[in-house]
């Protein structure tokens, strides 16, 4: 990718120019300057898109899933064959260590999507039965529709797939919207996808926030999918209401990481230092709250701390990287706000700045002695910021997990069985994982309860999502 270019949306299976011919800088994290030109799509872009994909509908509703099937496969196939050519393009635009995005993040794309392909021709209904005399009824499960869908800047990629692979699975049409300030995977995504999908099945149109409330206000789409931030959410839903759209919403997180005294701390530290600190903590399960037990609190803090020490943040092709920079300004000014405003009765054990003068890195940091109520706890810091709380007993650790408006994910540590299933039923996030944090697979369903919204990534049930059941009955006579 050349210095200054200047992108184009994606639809009906070709670039095109915004209409209005606006565009805005694309800045490069790890040095803050400008290295590309995005459209600032506005409504006249989203009509065409959205006209694209209602044409586009028609016929992708009627592909057998075994068509589906094949054409996904065919995807999956491309997107590792250039695997390195969209991993060039994700660095180039986000920062983060380029083998860690080919190791970590490429993989589980290429499976997610061979899933859902896959996924296509499982989809069931219940068997057809006689529940009134001489009628005969089944269900069928059919696509929505022209889905509209929006995605972060934390994962770009792997998030546009998280989103694209389950709705083109189950029949319907995208438009979707990439986040602002990392659109470059994702037009690249959809380039690709143009050789084995129909004209019009998966549109990019890029743009602020503005061009997402026309995405979401448009009458066309029947599902709005969003993953974002928790106000972002509140929009989305607020603007779906008029038209009563369904919406899809996977949103903040604050995971709570509870470490008994039983837990295995050397384990413990470095899983939860590379939970807390991968992609800056830009990831809305990551393990940066941590309610540690009275007998090993202190030298949890310290195996925190000198985890931290030998944690390094850099760019792309710097040696024993573990993250990158923070995606933009205005969130280094955020994490930075966050450290800043601690209480005095925080303790800051490490960290706690910014590295270096170019770009927007920031010190993988501790915090100890925090309080349930203080903002850095009750917040989503979104940044390579961990902190520590000390906990009396179960009871509490429980009531202190639960006591955040998120309800994303969670993660105990524990040697005792009986602890962790009780433990695991108590927690109200949507995925719980023990003695280990972070991992995803394809099978397993992802999303949240209570402000980290409703509706699941991964997994069939997220198939699910994406259709629409219709009873039908049958008089015999």
């Amino acid at each position: 990718m050349t210095d200054k270019q200047v992108l184009r949306n994606f639809v009906n299976g070709g670039y095109v120019d915004p209409v209005d011919g606006r565009y805005s800088d694309l800045v490069d994290p790890c040095t803050g300057e400008v290295f590309a030109q995005s459209p600032l799509s506005a409504e006249r872009d989203v009509d065409l898109a959205m006209s694209a994909a209602s044409t586009a509908f028609e016929s992708w509703r009627d592909a057998t899933p075994a068509e589906r099937q094949r054409a996904l496969l065919k995807f999956a196939d491309a997107v590792e064959s250039r695997a390195a050519e969209l991993v060039d393009a994700e660095v180039r635009n986000t920062g983060k260590p380029r083998q860690l995005t080919t190791e970590e993040e490429l993989p589980p794309a290429v499976d997610e999507l061979r899933f859902f392909a896959g996924a296509a021709r499982m989809l069931e209904g219940r068997s057809a039965g006689e529940y009134m005399a001489g009628h005969t009824s089944y269900v069928r499960r059919e696509p929505i529709g022209v889905v509209a869908q929006v995605t972060p800047w934390n994962y770009p990629l792997m998030m546009a797939i998280w989103k694209i692979a389950p709705a083109l699975a189950a029949g319907n049409a995208v438009v979707l919207k990439p986040s602002d300030t990392t659109p470059v995977s994702t037009l690249m995504l959809a380039e690709i996808a143009s050789e084995f999908l129909p004209a019009g099945v998966f549109n990019v149109v890029c743009g602020d926030r503005d061009t997402g409330r026309s995405l979401v206000a448009h009458p066309t789409p029947q599902l709005v999918s969003i993953t974002g931030s928790t106000r972002a959410g509140k929009e989305v839903a607020a603007a779906a209401a008029p038209d009563l759209k369904r919406t899809h919403l996977e949103l903040g997180g604050k995971a709570p990481v509870v470490i008994f005294d039983d837990a295995d701390l050397a384990a413990a530290a470095e899983a939860i230092a590379v939970g807390g600190y991968f992609n800056a903590g830009q990831d809305c399960t990551a393990a940066t709250r941590v309610l540690a037990g009275p007998g090993v609190y202190d030298d949890f803090v310290a195996a925190l701390v000198e985890q931290a020490r030998e944690t390094k943040t850099g760019g792309p092709d710097e040696e024993d990287v573990l993250y990158g920079p923070l995606n933009n300004a205005n969130q280094l000014a955020r994490v930075t706000g966050f450290v800043d405003r601690l209480p005095d009765h925080a303790s800051l054990g490490i960290g706690g700045s910014r590295v270096g003068d170019r770009g927007y890195f920031y010190s993988p940091t501790v915090v100890s002695g925090v309080r349930q109520q203080d903002e850095i706890i009750q917040d989503e810091v979104f940044g390579p910021v961990i902190t520590v709380q000390r906990f009396t007993d179960e009871e509490e650790a429980v009531r202190w997990a639960n006591g955040v408006e998120y309800g994303l994910s969670a993660s105990v540590w524990t040697k005792d069985h009986g602890r962790a299933m009780r433990m695991t039923r108590r927690l109200d996030f949507g995925c719980v994982w023990v003695n280990t944090h972070i991992p995803f697979v394809s099978e397993m369903p992802h999303g949240g309860f209570k402000h980290s919204g409703h509706g699941k990534d991964l997994s069939v049930y997220s198939l699910e999502d994406y259709t629409r059941l219709k009873h039908v009955m049958h008089n015999w006579g």
